[in-house]
């Protein structure tokens, strides 16, 4: 899954819980939800590609954990208590990135470290640019059509959001 696919279909996800569980106004929340919906990817990207590249070699490795999840959620939970709700609407998105992408498919980098301290390496090996360019091309292939039917349905959720956002200013602006 790519920018649009963890974006949108978290957003829909956010949003349909807020429909059926919150009294608090989604719209406010969506910048949090879309940071932390590629939060996993904005930290193990640059460390596992480019910084850790020659021992690690993965984009998905300490945030793409259950620990990590765990660990942002308590913290998420602690500060929400003190009414700072931003990093529990940060950690509950960034769980929505781990099982979008399915990381129970590789157990030992899901429950790091408990099943050992190494993370399996990338099937691509290329620089970090030929690496973005590969990823790329293949969020938007017919050929790898999990990858394009998510990118696809996060698009259309995030423009059908925005169509009901403008619908809703548009109300507020009349009365």
């Amino acid at each position: 899954m790519f920018i649009f696919g963890h974006v949108g279909i978290t957003l829909g996800i956010f949003y349909l819980l807020s429909r059926v569980f919150s009294k608090n106004n989604f719209w406010i929340m969506v910048p949090w939800i879309a940071f932390g919906a590629l939060l996993p990817d904005f930290i193990d990207k640059p460390l596992g590609r480019i910084i850790l590249a020659e021992t690690i070699g993965s984009g998905r490795i300490f945030a793409h954990t259950l620990l990590f999840g765990l660990l942002l959620g308590l913290s998420g939970y602690y500060l929400h208590s003190k009414g700072k709700p931003e990093l529990l609407i940060i950690a509950g998105a960034s769980f929505c990135h781990i099982f979008e992408d399915q990381i129970w498919n590789s157990p030992e980098v899901f429950f790091w470290p408990f099943l050992g301290w190494g993370f399996p390496k990338d099937t691509i090996s290329a620089s970090f640019i030929e690496y973005l360019m590969i990823i790329l091309s293949r969020s938007y292939d017919l050929g790898f059509t999990d990858v394009f039917i998510s990118e696809i349905v996060g698009i259309i959720i995030i423009v059908l959001l925005t169509g009901k956002y403008i619908s809703e200013k548009r109300k507020i602006i009349r009365n």
